[in-house]
């Protein structure tokens, strides 16, 4: 994990965030002391069909006992 200033950090701003962009952490410090950290964002990109299963997944179970789906979705509504 890398350490740079605030000065630093806001100089060189791009280079910085292409580190971060490769997996690096970065820690800015001002006056010697640690304020924040950048760290790269994980992506959770899910392929379409794993979507789907999740929400099938999700779904099992869950009734409406009786009810009508249109009621259900007009009550919601306020006017």
């Amino acid at each position: 994990m890398a350490t740079i200033g605030a000065f630093e950090a806001k100089v060189h701003f791009s280079e910085v965030l292409d580190r971060v962009e490769k997996g690096e952490r970065i820690v800015i410090t001002r006056r010697g002391v640690p304020v924040a950290m950048l760290v790269p964002i994980s992506p959770r990109r899910r392929e379409p069909e794993q979507a789907i299963e999740a929400f099938r997944r999700f779904r099992r179970g869950k009734r409406l006992d009786g009810l009508p789906l249109h009621a259900l979705i007009a009550e919601g509504r306020v006017e």
